[in-house]
């Protein structure tokens, strides 16, 4: 059993995108769901996952392959946006964990999403924005990107940049640096008690 608090769930997604607007009757969607989860007692990654979403209303353009090295074949062998929602909850306790992203894209992604299509939102209220608690920690006076926080806390960035999957990983590099600077919000106010395993 999981003590109060000892599980953070990191997330970040890749999302359709184009040079310009979205061609006509297209949206942006979730294309690939990352998720790393932190052991926040033993401050360790311990777990990476990674999800390919099969986009509805949308198809991935040779803007969204070089940006996220993702391209359409591939997402067509994804699930549904709504069964990564249930697999969130399912497999990696999103309603009962606490959370974190950099910045508030992937939580409003998921909103918008969930909302048009009437899908139950997978996680729960106690969301961290990452970027927002590094600049406190580091007294910053503005927000940094992932890449640049990574440079300006001392670490090397893992894997490729705007691949869910390894971004997740190392944003919680970075919360785990926020961590150990007593910069990451009090766990009392912050995290549900959680369930399950990793």
């Amino acid at each position: 059993m999981e003590r109060f608090g000892q599980f953070l769930n990191v997330i970040d997604v890749e999302a359709t995108c184009w040079e310009g607007p979205p061609p006509p009757g297209q949206v942006s969607e979730i294309i690939e769901i990352g998720l790393c989860v932190v052991d926040v007692e033993s401050r360790r990654r311990v777990a990476r996952h990674r999800m390919l979403i099969r986009p509805a209303r949308s198809v991935v353009s040779a803007f969204c392959t070089e940006l996220t090295g993702l391209t359409q074949s591939e997402v067509e062998g994804g699930v549904e946006f709504w069964e990564a929602c249930a697999l969130l909850e399912r497999d990696h306790w999103s309603r009962s964990r606490a959370w974190a992203s950099w910045g508030d894209y992937d939580r409003k992604q998921f909103e918008r999403q969930c909302s048009a299509g009437r899908v139950s939102y997978p996680f729960s209220s106690r969301h961290t924005n990452a970027k927002q608690a590094f600049t406190g920690c580091f007294g910053l006076h503005r927000k940094l990107g992932m890449s640049a926080a990574l440079d300006h806390a001392g670490l090397a960035l893992e894997g490729r940049h705007h691949s869910g999957a390894d971004d997740a990983w190392n944003i919680a590099a970075l919360i785990l640096k926020i961590i150990s600077c007593e910069g990451w919000p009090d766990s009392e106010e912050n995290v549900l008690r959680p369930t399950g395993g990793l």
